[in-house]
């Protein structure tokens, strides 16, 4: 089962993913990032932007993934609502699409600043689903 939420941190935002492959946990993940921005369902994916990022560990990776969608965010002024991910040994390679920020459509209620460390979680469940957390700076 595929799915994200957000949990409370302080002025910060906590989000937490679920999915049934790294993969899709780290495209739950970015979701809920970018539901700390706006409503996802009015970001229309219809431009794609590839990113690939490494890491020595799978949290980290997470760290990577999300701070690279965030860079992606304020150089390229975008809303990512699609996320394709493939993730082998220690590297990501991923694609977001979105579109241009339209303020008066998109009402956003917060800019990512970063993703921290804090409450930094990736793991595989009893169950057998993975789950993926961290805090973002907002």
């Amino acid at each position: 089962m595929d799915g994200w939420e957000h949990f409370p941190h302080e002025a910060d935002v906590g989000i937490r993913a679920y999915g049934p492959t790294l993969a899709a946990v780290f495209e739950q993940a970015a979701l809920a990032m970018t539901a700390a921005i706006t409503d996802v369902e009015h970001v229309v994916p219809n431009e794609c932007v590839s990113i690939a990022c490494e890491a020595p560990q799978t949290d980290l990776l997470l760290v990577e993934w999300l701070n690279a969608l965030v860079y992606e965010m304020a150089v390229r002024h975008m809303l990512f609502s699609r996320f394709v991910v493939t993730i082998e040994d220690s590297g990501l390679s991923g694609e977001a699409w979105g579109e241009f920020v339209n303020v008066d459509r998109h009402r956003p209620a917060a800019e990512v600043k970063g993703v921290t460390y804090t409450a930094l979680k990736v793991s595989r469940r009893a169950d057998g689903q993975w789950l993926a957390q961290c805090v973002v700076d907002v």
